[in-house]
Formats: structure tokens, sequence, C-alpha cells
């Protein structure tokens, strides 16, 4: 009972609090960079599907006259721009003024090109560079550029994330006289009330997060989670508890609310849910900016301060 009530009125005395702490404070630290980029590319990835639209390739119409050249004369041509290649595809439009898109391949990788239909020149690629910049960002959220074995370790990272915001929660909680003034910003500590009222209004969105990305990482794990809690029946298929939770972890993870079965929800729903899920995304970079801040007052200068007096 001493205990609660040291919780309840005055936690920063209490040693389990400094231990938790010092977790969420490392943590923080380990996890800044990878925070940081997951977050901003996920702010902008909310809006994914409308960057691809907007950028979506454009047949290219080029100048020439004459008989264009044929299947085989622009194999030749890609051959002699990528020798080290084998053309596996040449895709030639109804006009003949259409760009050539011809896909190549090099130890099972592929790439496509356009090429001039009359001259054989390598014309670049097919795709917009807003396009490709785009597909860039989303694996670089998805997969931190490293396929299977950068996904597993950004299912890592989200667990680490739901470790952070629940040890943040513990940290957060300044005694029973005191949590309102945690609720707003206060200009005389203004970087710790930035990090710790960010923390708290958006504390569901970094736990939500957490849990929706582990859940896109590791959906087998998941799925094995429900099967073990909720064994299926091929008598009775219907959907259990944990299929409907799966269902809606990976629409969470990205704000697409709309048309989801959700009352009222269809169209203006999902706008104003990806607007929110875009514009709370970039907290996580606020949080790691006042939370690097706030090591470096704590830990780094005091070290340096006291290597200067010795």
């Amino acid at each position: 009972m001493e205990f609660w009530d040291r919780w309840v009125q005055a936690p920063q005395g209490v040693r389990l609090r400094k231990a938790i702490f010092q977790v969420h404070l490392w943590s923080g630290v380990g996890l800044g960079i990878y925070i940081f980029v997951i977050s901003l590319t996920g702010s902008v990835l909310v809006y994914r599907n409308e960057l691809y639209i907007a950028f979506a390739p454009q047949p290219v119409i080029v100048e020439g006259s004459g008989a264009a050249l044929s299947a085989d004369a622009l194999e030749r041509a890609a051959t002699e721009s990528y020798p080290d290649h084998e053309v596996r595809d040449i895709r030639q439009a109804d006009n003949p003024n259409q760009a050539v898109e011809i896909a190549l391949l090099r130890d099972g990788e592929r790439i496509r090109r356009l090429f001039h239909p009359f001259t054989g020149a390598d014309l670049g690629d097919p795709l917009p560079l807003g396009y490709r910049v785009t597909a860039w960002l989303l694996d670089l959220h998805d997969n931190l550029l490293g396929g299977e074995t950068g996904r597993r370790i950004n299912g890592i990272g989200a667990l680490l994330l739901i470790v952070l915001a629940i040890t943040g929660a513990v940290v957060w909680w300044p005694g029973i006289s005191r949590w309102r003034r945690s609720l707003t910003v206060d200009r005389r500590r203004f970087n710790w009330s930035l990090h710790s009222t960010f923390g708290f209004w958006c504390w569901p969105f970094l736990l939500m997060w957490g849990v929706t990305g582990a859940y896109l990482s590791f959906p087998a794990l998941f799925s094995a989670i429900v099967d073990y809690l909720e064994p299926f029946d091929p008598t009775n298929p219907v959907d259990r508890i944990g299929d409907r939770v799966m269902y809606w972890l990976a629409f969470l993870h990205f704000g697409r609310l709309g048309g989801r079965g959700i009352p009222g929800c269809e169209a203006v729903c999902n706008e104003v849910a990806k607007a929110t899920w875009a514009l709370i995304g970039i907290v996580p970079t606020a949080l790691f900016v006042t939370g690097t801040v706030m090591w470096w007052n704590r830990v780094v200068r005091r070290r340096l301060a006291s290597k200067s007096t010795t």
C-alpha cells in the first residue's frame, strides 16, 4: 500500500519508475533514427495510392517518320545498350510513334527501359521519377530496403516501439497533484513538456502503430496466436473475433477506414482519417528530437562537464 501511495502522490522517487525511465530513455536513443525514418515515410505513404495515380506512367510519344524498327531490330538495339542482359519482353504500341518498352533480365533481376521506335536509342526508365520515389519510400517503410530480412527487423522495431510507448506512459505520470499540468505545453520547461504533451495525446496512435506494424511484419505469428486462442472449427466456418481484429490491423496502420463497413464513414471518414494519420505520423519525429535534446542535457552534457572538472 505504501508503494501505491508513493506512486500516486510522487512517483519520481520510486525506484521502479527510475528503472523504467532508463529503459524508456535508452530504447528511445537506440530507436531514434529508425522512428524518425519510419514516421516520416509513413506520413507520406498514407497517400501512396494518390501518389501512384498522380505519377502514373503516361505514353511517351517521339518524333520520327518512315517504318518503325522491327522487333528483332529493337532486340538488337537493346542488347547493344545492355550487353549483359537478356531481352525477355518487347511491348510495341499500336501508335508507331510511341516509345517501345523492353524488359531485360540479368542474374534474376528484371529492368524495364524505353527505346526509340525508329532509332533504337535508350530513352530511360518507363516509370516517372515520382512513381519510383514512391515505390522506394514504400520499400523503405515496409522492408527497410532489405527484403524479408528487413521486414523482420522492421517487426522487431515495431515491438520495441510498443515497449517505448508502454514505458513512456509510466514515465509520463507526474503524480495526482500535477497530472493536469502535464496535458499542455509549459514555456518554462518547453522541451520536456512538449515531449510529455505530444506523448500523452498521441499515445494511442503510437501503441496502435507498434501493434499493427508488428502484425504486418509477422502475420503468421498473429495467425498462430488467433488459432491457439480460437481454434478454427471447419464444421462452423464463421469469422472469429481474431480474424476480424487482424482484418482491421492492416487498414488501421495507414488510416484507410473508408468503405470498411463503418456506418456513415464511406467517404468523409476516409479522408479525415488519412489526414489525421498523416499529421500525427509526424509526431514521433518531434518526440525523437525532444527526447534527443533531453538525453543530451541529462547524459552527455553532464558527462562532459564532469570530465572538464577532473
